[in-house]
């Protein structure tokens, strides 16, 4: 297992090691690739970085928990996504070109020829906060994987997660992150499906699978269970709260600037193609393999659910095809910490100073720091890897997504009003966390709408729309 598993991360360090060699030195090439990538390659990195660790390891542990109606997360957050994309991702394409943005704070902050230089300063920091956050988990997912299949002590392995990100990200930046995503989501569906064929072999069958899981009481059925909000209402909250966990992809600085990175607008639909078909198609493996764990495991007070896949995967695959399954899992965090980490960066160097930095000593240097500062949070955090990134992703679209969608409409805010809506939404999607509001309701997509609304009173006038 060992052996299959260490060739395929040599194999992915190699390809983003092999990417310093169109390297250029320039803060653009580190944080954007010199906006020169394919649709092709911005879909699967897009896609790879978005899905992470937390399709393999929170997604599956959750579909364990509560069965099929785990669907309707999907059918929300990625009809949120569609539909934040098509009324944005052009615009935030050609805008970043005209005022020579890095990154989605820069945007923003810029937006139409303004300068919120408060609120761009504010919004680095709440970045570099909850992207460390959201990186811990992926680090933390890593871990999980490797203590699972090969029981490498967690700590061991979070820390090697962390040396390959910083390998890889330092030697090419962006560039290299995305060559590497390509690769890591060959091996996330490859894995996924061997797991899936070995999981239904070993239960019998489709027939028998099927029996077994209609007999455990309403883990097939669809309707949303145990949620804070009677009726129809309850099922409808929850889809619509995470349609917004969807559209809050608009706000997530490691998803955005793959899409920065595209050579040309025109190329969107073709991305969105990519994009959204292993989308879809990965969703739907996680979360058959999320039923079958539950069949495979049953039910046990003691059990940790994301550690499901892994276990799994060494219990039913040969040695090297576990390997392999490790290996995925490897590159599905991997391909999300090191988006989060780039991410961090741009925000230290390019958002916080005054002036932006063309170092390249300080451009790494800040990858490296912002590696080991999300590796010492997942460290001794003791939320599971779920639980940290619908938090940390719902926050950061809370101080994003409102801005955005007001800007993309054509209204001028001020550096005021756009500190008083960040502020509002990440205020009050802390709020719903954690003083006991419904949980049928994602908590971001609460701060979400309080921006919005906020919105409403704060902009100042209307520009028309490009």
């Amino acid at each position: 297992m060992g052996a299959s598993f260490f060739i395929c991360l040599a194999v992915v360090l190699l390809i983003g090691l092999s990417s310093a060699r169109q390297a250029k030195a320039s803060a653009s090439d580190y944080f954007v690739a010199s906006r020169s990538i394919p649709p092709w390659l911005v879909g699967l990195s897009a896609v790879a970085t978005n899905n992470s660790g937390y399709m393999f390891i929170g997604l599956i542990g959750y579909t364990y928990a509560v069965g099929i109606q785990s669907i309707w997360l999907m059918v929300g957050w990625i009809a949120g996504d569609l539909i934040a994309s098509k009324i944005a991702h052009e615009r935030m394409r050609d805008e970043a070109d005209r005022v020579h943005a890095n990154g989605i704070i820069s945007l923003l902050a810029r937006w139409g020829g303004t300068n919120s230089r408060s609120w761009q300063v504010l919004a680095a920091l709440v970045s570099v906060v909850f992207l460390a956050t959201y990186a811990a988990a992926q680090i933390s997912a890593g871990g999980k994987a490797l203590e699972g299949m090969l029981d490498i002590p967690m700590s061991i392995g979070m820390s090697m997660v962390a040396v390959v990100v910083i390998a890889y990200s330092i030697a090419g930046g962006m560039r290299a992150s995305i060559w590497t995503d390509a690769a890591q989501s060959l091996l996330m569906v490859v894995s996924m499906v061997v797991l899936l064929v070995a999981a239904v072999g070993h239960l019998g069958g489709l027939n028998a699978v099927f029996e077994r899981a209609n007999a455990i009481n309403g883990f097939m059925s669809p309707m949303p269970t145990g949620l804070d909000i009677s009726g129809f209402a309850g099922p409808v909250a929850f889809v619509v709260g995470w349609m917004f966990a969807g559209a809050a992809a608009l706000g997530q600085p490691h998803i955005v600037s793959r899409f920065l990175a595209l050579q040309d607008t025109k190329q969107m639909n073709r991305v969105r193609l990519w994009y959204y078909s292993y989308y879809l198609l990965f969703y739907c493996f996680a979360t058959a393999v999320g039923l079958l764990s539950r069949l495979y495991f049953g039910e046990s007070a003691g059990f940790d659910p994301e550690l499901a896949l892994p276990n799994m995967a060494r219990d039913l695959l040969p040695p090297w095809l576990a390997g392999l399954m490790l290996a995925g899992i490897f590159a599905a965090t991997m391909s999300t910490a090191d988006s989060l980490v780039l991410s961090c960066s741009s925000a230290i160097t390019q958002d916080l100073p005054r002036k932006q930095s063309e170092n390249r000593f300080f451009l790494k240097a800040a990858t490296a720091a912002t590696t080991l500062f999300a590796l010492g949070i997942g460290l001794f955090s003791e939320q599971s890897v779920f639980s940290l990134v619908v938090w940390a992703w719902g926050t950061l679209g809370a101080a994003f997504v409102p801005i955005l969608i007001w800007q993309v409409l054509g209204a001028s805010l001020s550096s005021l009003a756009m500190l008083s809506m960040s502020i509002a939404g990440v205020t009050a999607t802390i709020v719903w966390k954690f003083y006991g509001f419904p949980a049928t309701f994602y908590e971001g997509a609460f701060g979400i709408l309080i921006g919005l609304v906020l919105g409403v009173f704060v902009s100042t006038k209307q520009r028309p729309v490009n």
